[in-house]
């Protein structure tokens, strides 16, 4: 995974959107992670992952 400060990713925005569809981008603020960018195929691949997972563990109603 890469990494950006906040600043970075604020002056290249268009160079992290390019990096984050090719894998998640760390952005940083006073050299601690604070949050991750990931392309939208990486997104919906976690959240359909834990939407099966949450239906699973419901089981038959």
């Amino acid at each position: 995974m890469k990494t950006l400060s906040a600043r970075d990713a604020k002056n290249r925005f268009g160079y992290l959107i390019d990096i984050a569809r090719q894998e998640p981008v760390a952005v940083e603020k006073h050299g601690r992670p604070v949050v991750v960018v990931l392309s939208v195929e990486d997104y919906e691949r976690l959240t359909i992952g834990i939407s099966a997972t949450l239906t699973e563990d419901r089981g038959p109603k």
